[in-house]
């Protein structure tokens, strides 16, 4: 619900800040007073466009402020969740918009940024405003289609409707991709075999490609190699000067003292010890060496395989050591271009499965349908004679199209039809009733849907146009009936509507000592509510009589 509105600075709007409550609010004041400006400030926090004509020449800004209570709303809640934008500590969503006089406007949800679309997208969880016309938004085929399937509540016959249909759609989809592009597979086939041929010839797997560059590198770098070995083995164990011949030489010059000094003999035995590693490594490098191959007729083919192969991974447009992978994914490619026959037949197959499947269950959603527009014009109706059109009936038509493709909305063409007197033949809405009976039409839908609908707020802007009298009564009976499910606000001139309110704010407006015309709305006392319909009753002038009217009609209401 819609607890808290903040308006600052807005068109003559100075600044207002009202709580509201559950049940029916209803708003009243003279014309002009600035009712409707009320509901262009909380459609700005609900996605509308801003329009920075409605930013007053004194200010530098425009703020709108509103804080909703989304406990009773579930997919308010998730759609906060799903979007990283709900309060941890509660249930509170607040939604801040700011209009600058340069045109930049800016939202937060929560405290965080957020675009325009995402307050319409929030918004549409929270509140349905109905205006003077918004009801012929139920002149559209899918607005009457969901309110219809909405009453009857059978949405696990929707959902599977919508399985069927999309799976149904994507087996439709591959088909056609399958025997619409026969020519291009027959091409796409002959150039696959030709690549797969050569990558046969001459690809190697990752491993073999990184076995033969070791080969290459070992092959071009054999002489070099030599030349170190030997230069090695030559300083440190094959002339007179080497590294063995001097460890050797210290090691008896050493020994030959070890009794005058017994501590030479760690020294001692270290050196022989280096002799014995070195004879060692001496002896492996020599056996290197000697296996070393010095092969250019092998290096020659073997850098000209790897310029082959590096020169095909050009060509396909990979790594050389991804030639064998790739040439499996080509492989596998062919392999199910070269099975699209029998996938064909096995499409086909499951294509008439799953279009049996939708056909069965759109034909159940048809008959839930029609079991379900009964009921709901049965409760219409009953509530269009309560508010004055007598002898009028909605008359819900479904067409069941059989043959149609699959719809993940089923298989029906949805009509609302209306008859407004009893000698005329139903017909379309626009074409029959007025926009009185538009407005009519449309409330006898809301209370009738009130147990299924699932926005808290349901905001009505004079939508008792073009009625009075006892009618009026009865709308404002209906608005409170709806109250029951929502928080219903009602901007109204009809005091038999405003009474029905369990609270009543008064939308005035003042000039102040400049001459400045600005709006403020305030709460009324039960006393202050008598005094407001007398006015609303009488004009001016307001007598004992009709103060003794407004407060039978308090009375009456609250009974």
């Amino acid at each position: 619900m819609l607890s808290e509105l903040q308006i600052r600075d807005f068109a003559i709007i100075d600044h207002i800040d009202i709580s509201l409550e559950h049940g029916l609010t209803t708003l009243t004041g003279e014309t002009g007073a600035g009712k409707s400006i009320l509901l262009d400030a909380l459609g700005l926090c609900l996605g509308d466009r801003a329009d920075t004509a409605m930013v007053p020449e004194r200010a530098e800004r425009s703020e709108i402020s509103v804080c909703f209570s989304t406990h009773d709303s579930a997919n308010a809640r998730a759609w906060l969740a799903a979007e990283s934008l709900a309060d941890a500590d509660d249930d509170d969503c607040v939604i801040r918009r700011v209009i600058h006089q340069n045109g930049r406007s800016q939202a937060w949800i929560n405290g965080r940024p957020a675009t325009r679309a995402q307050l319409e997208s929030l918004g549409a969880t929270l509140v349905g405003m109905h205006g003077q016309h918004a009801h012929q938004a139920l002149m559209r085929a899918d607005v009457q289609r969901r309110t219809l399937d909405n009453y009857a509540g059978h949405t696990a016959l929707l959902e599977q409707v919508a399985g069927h249909c999309t799976q149904w759609q994507a087996i439709a989809a591959e088909m056609a991709d399958l025997a619409g592009g026969s020519e291009d597979h027959q091409d796409r086939m002959a150039l696959l075999r030709y690549q797969l041929e050569e990558l046969d010839a001459e690809a190697l797997s990752a491993e073999d490609f990184a076995a033969l560059e070791q080969e290459q590198r070992r092959l071009a770098s054999a002489g070099e190699i030599l030349s170190l070995c030997q230069s090695t083995l030559e300083g440190l164990y094959d002339n007179e000067m080497s590294a063995q011949s001097v460890l050797a030489n210290a090691s008896r010059d050493l020994e030959a003292h070890l009794d005058t000094d017994k501590a030479l003999g760690e020294a001692h035995e270290l050196f022989i010890s280096a002799q014995v590693q070195l004879q060692e490594g001496c002896q492996t490098l020599r056996q290197f060496a000697d296996g070393l191959e010095m092969d250019p007729a092998r290096l020659q083919a073997v850098e000209q395989q790897l310029s082959a192969l590096h020169d095909l991974a050009r060509k396909h447009q990979v790594e050389p050591e991804a030639l064998s992978a790739h040439a499996e994914s080509l492989r596998a490619e062919l392999e199910r271009l070269e099975s699209a026959d029998s996938r064909l037949i096995e499409l086909t197959e499951a294509k008439t499965r799953t279009e049996a499947a939708y056909q069965a269950a759109a034909a159940e959603l048809h008959a839930a349908r029609e079991q379900s527009a009964r009921a709901l014009e049965a409760s219409v109706n009953a509530t269009l004679e309560e508010l004055g059109m007598a002898g009028a009936a909605l008359m819900i038509v479904i067409d069941h199209e059989a043959d149609s493709p699959p719809s993940p909305h089923g298989a029906d063409r949805i009509r609302f039809t209306v008859r407004t007197n009893p000698d005329q033949p139903p017909g379309p809405l626009n074409k029959v009733a007025s926009g009185g009976e538009l407005s009519r039409i449309g409330l006898a839908l809301e209370v009738a849907t009130a147990h299924t609908a699932e926005l808290p707020c349901l905001i009505f802007d004079e939508a008792d146009a073009g009625i009075g009298g006892a009618v009026a009564e009865v709308v404002g009976r209906k608005l409170r009936e709806l109250a029951q499910h929502h928080q219903v606000l009602c901007i109204t001139h009809l005091p038999q509507v405003a009474a029905q309110g369990m609270q009543q704010l008064q939308v005035e407006k003042d000039q102040d000592d400049g001459g400045r015309t600005t709006t403020e709305l305030r709460r009324l006392s039960h006393d202050e509510r008598e005094q407001e319909l007398a006015r609303m009753l009488g004009g001016v002038e307001i007598t004992a009589k009709t103060l003794t009217y407004a407060r039978e009609m308090l009375e009456k209401a609250s009974a």
